[in-house]
This record gives structure tokens, sequence and C-alpha cells, in this order.
């Protein structure tokens, strides 16, 4: 098999698929995300077909949202659909499979091979920094959210609210991603991420109380 014809064809559905997706969870966030855990996986010795597979694929489920079902067991089907029709190598679709089912950060799942902490940990480096920031803020836009709301305790707020932005999103979930992370190159990368980030929602505080 060559998988890099293979790959192609299948990135051709994948781009498909978002046509119409959200911003904060589009086609560039997956493109992002190949290319960290390709980084990534030379680092680590990892098997790159996997990794470039998993990463492709790695959000699509979000496209069909089902009521109590994860995104990423969502996608996990549908991944298995797309590739049994271009692969037959079985270890190769199931390892894929893995790697997308586990990538969620909320699911909490146990990450046994290095294919699947590097997808993982590719796809919460792109929640990160200055790029995490961004998406951030569109997807507190997404939920209809204010910029920013010093008088509240965030901790206190419902996720999809008005209250949910960025900056919640940062209290609740982007200030634990770095300890959070498997491998020593995602640790690296997110080492001076995490640091700018914390900067940034420190002065954000402070500019709203008209402090700088």
């Amino acid at each position: 098999m060559n998988f890099d014809i293979i790959y192609d064809k299948i990135k051709k559905e994948v781009m498909d698929l978002f046509t119409d997706a959200k911003g904060s969870h589009d086609w560039e966030h997956t493109e992002r995300v190949i290319k960290l855990a390709l980084r990534l996986s030379k680092k680590e010795k990892a098997d790159s077909n996997v990794v470039r597979f998993a990463a492709l694929l790695h959000d699509i489920g979000r496209k069909s949202p089902e009521n109590n079902i994860s995104h990423a067991d969502t996608g996990a089907v549908m991944a298995e659909e797309i590739l049994l029709k271009y692969i037959n190598d079985k270890e190769l679709i199931k390892n894929v499979i893995n790697c997308i089912r586990k990538h969620s950060f909320r699911k909490g799942e146990i990450l046994n091979t290095i294919e699947e902490k590097i997808v993982y940990d590719a796809d919460k480096l792109d929640a990160i920094g200055a790029i995490g920031i961004g998406r951030a803020f569109v997807f507190s836009g997404e939920c209809g959210a204010k910029v920013h709301n010093n008088d509240i305790n965030v901790l206190e707020t419902q996720a999809y609210s008005r209250e949910d932005t960025a900056y919640r999103e940062y209290m609740v979930k982007l200030r634990y991603i770095k300890d959070k992370l498997y491998t020593d190159g995602a640790r690296e990368i997110a080492e001076e991420r995490h640091a700018f980030m914390e900067a940034f929602f420190d002065r954000l505080c402070k500019e709203a109380e008209g402090e700088l």
C-alpha cells in the first residue's frame, strides 16, 4: 500500500467534512495538530502512519454530534468507516481508532501507546499559547459569551453561557494542560506556551480593571 496516496485521498474527504466547521475546531486546527503530531512522532520514534492518520481524522466526530456521545467516540466510528475503504491493515486501523477515541481531554482515558500519547499531546498543545488564546476567544464568541467579566467567579459559571469567556476556559481547562501531557517533546513546547498564556490572562484581568 502506498500510504502517501491513501493519505491524500482521505485528506480530501476530511477537508470536505470541515467546510462548515466552527472556527474553534476548523480544518486549520486539524492541520496544526498534524504538524505538531508529526514533529513529536519524529522525536519519539513513533509509527508516523498511525500518528498522521489519527491526527488527520481526530476531530471529524464534531461534524455529526450526538447527545451524550463524545465527539471522540463518534469520530472513531466515522474514521473506521473511512479507513476501511482504503486500508486493509487491521492492526494499523485499530491503532488509529484508539488514538482518536482517547484524544479527548475530558474523557480521562488511559493512554497506552506512544502514538495515542502523541495525538493527545498534539491536540492539547494547540489549545494553549498564543494560538490557544485565539481559539478560546473564538469559542467564547461561538457561545455568545462576553469578552471578559471581572465581576464574577468564573468557576461558578456554566459552560456554553454568556459567561463562558476565554478567561473561563483558561481557568477551568487551559491552565492545567501543561501538567497533563505525556511526551517529553510536548512538555518542552508547553512550557513556553503556558508562560505566554499565563501572562496574557493576568494582563487581561488587570486591563479590565483599568490597572494597565
